[in-house]
């Protein structure tokens, strides 16, 4: 019997959810979230600033008790079962929160005696996350003379002392530099490939889902709007996207291109028009064409293939990039 049971629990899935929601006064921050990551995954929750996304995080770490709905982590329940939850769990939320004080290496002595480390376990376990994490000699350094991006490795060190199952990384290379983002992508694909560590990673950034994510949930207002694998996502839209740059009037670029045929949708945003298209090689000539009959100046004329910023503009008829602003 105790067999069966371990199998099933081995075969539950690492992140479950069904219905959940979270209410703030009288607003609904989450509205009825269906969520299911497998172990092994790598899960892109993405979305703009306000969207939900780290409200969800919270009440998967136990942060925040639902207001309706149910979950599970690690196959423990995060309402009657929270304790059990974040012994199973890594959190580096988007603040890290950290004493600026201490070394990082006394940091990482803390959170090994915090969960439970015999003494001679610290040593080898604190060598073991720096070269991880690649912190190096500045272990030995007092926290506040931390860059940015050392105090996200730090603090993601620090949510790695106890060898979680399901890491959680609540949006983690927000206001670092394109080097330091590439380290945390790394060392992101290194704890999934080597360890074969669940990651729960909420971003708004679009290249870091498409890079880092086995599959992507877009969540808008607080519900998820689609999910699948970033390619097939993109694969959805079934267009080709050309985009015309002008100093003039959109709208009067709007009203030339819909004439030309095979467009299917024509939306504008700032000097930009996004001109959807099933085939973008053959279109953009007449496009050209029809701007050029209808005497308008065009700064740049772009094809390219479809971004998730695209599939978002198709599901709610804005760009995550601007929301995030």
């Amino acid at each position: 019997m105790a067999r069966c049971r371990l199998a099933e629990h081995d075969a539950a899935p690492a992140i479950s959810a069904r219905g959940l929601v979270r209410t703030f006064a009288d607003q609904r921050a989450v509205d009825g979230v269906d969520l299911e990551v497998p172990k092994g995954e790598i899960y892109g929750f993405l979305g703009p600033n306000g969207a939900g996304k780290s409200t969800v995080v919270r009440m998967l770490c136990t942060l925040l008790n639902p207001s309706e709905g149910v979950a599970t982590v690690a196959g423990f329940d995060v309402v009657k079962q929270p304790e059990r939850v974040r012994l199973h769990i890594g959190v580096a939320l988007q603040e890290a929160a950290l004493d600026e004080k201490q070394t990082g290496r006394e940091l990482l002595h803390l959170q090994c005696r915090l969960y439970g480390l015999r003494p001679h376990e610290v040593e080898q376990r604190v060598a073991d996350l720096a070269g991880l994490v690649d912190i190096g000699e500045a272990l030995d350094r007092r926290i506040g003379t931390y860059s940015g991006g050392m105090k996200r490795r730090l603090d993601l060190a620090a949510a790695l002392v106890h060898n979680p199952e399901v890491l959680f990384l609540d949006e983690p290379t927000t206001g670092l530099d394109p080097v330091s983002r590439a380290t945390v992508w790394e060392e992101v694909r290194a704890l999934n490939t080597e360890l074969g560590m669940t990651i729960f990673l909420t971003t708004q950034y679009l290249e870091e889902a498409d890079e880092l994510a086995h599959r992507v949930g877009i969540i808008d207002h607080g519900r998820i709007v689609a999910e699948d694998t970033p390619e097939a996502l993109k694969r959805s839209i079934g267009s080709d996207v050309i985009i015309v740059e002008t100093d003039g009037d959109c709208s009067a670029v709007e009203a030339a291109v819909r004439s030309v045929p095979s467009v299917e949708q024509v939306t504008s945003h700032g000097s930009e028009v996004t001109i959807m298209v099933q085939d973008g090689a053959a279109t953009i000539s007449p496009i050209a064409v029809a701007l050029h009959n209808a005497h308008l100046t065009v700064r740049n004329l772009t094809l390219r293939t479809p971004t998730l910023d695209d599939v978002f503009l198709e599901l709610t008829g804005g760009r995550i990039e601007e929301a995030a602003r």
